[in-house]
């Protein structure tokens, strides 16, 4: 034949018929190691945060702030910081939500791309202030690539849901990394900086993220365990069944990742902590029969570390898109500050 397709097949087959099927502590440091080369190898140096205030705002029942923070120099990273004003004895729980594709973080906190408040419900249903309500700390990167973050070539063109994905993607697999690395390097300076709020317990953080944003609480979870819960919304599935079906954005692809493993048993590696897998019944992106077949090996990588409490699911009505019905309060449950 002319064409490609059984040549990717037998490539495809080849490599899950080399995958390991015993899942244990050695096969866990093994993979979480070849997970952090295939992203980048990025640069553990941290350089200081220098934390900026942009703005504050009074949101009724939440303070809202936008914070800038130095994360690889010489990049600075805004971020939304959602504070409840009612608080308990003690410190609050934080949640490090993550948005998809769109125009950025904006849409997790209710706002329009121009700062305006947001009078339409998107697939992100402004889970950051769902999340703040119940009464998490809530830190809300902006993507780099995305909104107030793409290229500035880019800036001001097009539509506010357009990215830089690619061109940022292809130029950083020129030097031997990857956009998914640098977004989840990103994401665990934004952790060093959380730790750092004297409002924030430490030792109680968790992560949500969706589509895209789940691939990012997916992979900054395999490898920082300061994420003591996490949820992955609208993302966890198969690689042969979603991105490998369809002509996904290229921050979807990490170089090598399938010589190593399948989707779930790389999402398997937060094993034993705490993890939330929702999915809507007929997301198109990430089909149903592709997402039991997920849950399914992760359910049993979980019992093999005897660990099948801490991984829950919920399977909703809906598509691609935030649902929160389950996953809020077991965000409440796991990061309960007693």
């Amino acid at each position: 034949m002319w064409s490609a397709d059984l040549y990717l097949e037998s490539l495809y087959k080849e490599c899950v018929n080399q995958h390991s099927t015993i899942y244990n502590a050695d096969w866990q440091t093994s993979l979480k190691e070849k997970v952090r080369k295939s992203l980048g190898n990025f640069d553990d140096k941290k350089e200081p945060l220098n934390p900026l205030l942009l703005e504050r705002s009074d949101m009724g029942a939440y303070w809202r702030m936008r914070i800038e923070i130095t994360t690889i120099n010489p990049l600075r990273m805004p971020v939304y910081v959602l504070i409840p004003k009612s608080r308990n004895n003690g410190k609050f729980p934080a949640v490090v939500t993550i948005h998809g594709h769109g125009y950025g973080s904006k849409e997790a906190v209710g706002l329009n791309s121009d700062y305006s408040k947001r009078s339409e419900e998107g697939y992100h249903k402004e889970f950051a202030v769902e999340l703040v309500n119940k009464g998490f700390v809530v830190v809300v990167p902006e993507l780099v690539g995305f909104g107030d973050r793409k290229l500035q070539a880019d800036q001001g063109k097009g539509l506010p849901t357009d990215n830089s994905c690619y061109m940022i993607a292809s130029q950083l697999l020129l030097v031997g990394k990857t956009l998914p690395g640098l977004r989840v390097q990103e994401c665990r300076r934004l952790i060093d900086f959380v730790q750092t709020l004297d409002y924030v317990d430490e030792n109680l953080i968790g992560c949500m993220g969706i589509s895209g944003g789940g691939l990012v609480a997916a992979f900054t979870s395999i490898l920082d365990e300061r994420l003591k819960a996490t949820v992955i919304s609208g993302y966890t599935s198969t690689f042969k069944g979603s991105i490998m079906d369809r002509r996904h954005c290229l921050d979807n692809y990490i170089p090598g990742i399938l010589t190593y493993a399948k989707m779930p048993d790389l999402i398997g590696l937060i094993v034993p902590r705490a993890l939330f897998i929702e999915s809507g019944n007929a997301d198109h992106l990430f089909p149903l029969d592709q997402v039991s077949l997920a849950l399914g090996k992760l359910t049993s990588i979980y019992k093999e570390f005897n660990a099948e409490e801490a991984l829950a699911s919920h399977i909703f009505e809906g598509g691609h898109e935030i649902c929160g019905e389950q996953s809020y309060d077991w965000l409440v449950r796991q990061l309960a500050n007693e």
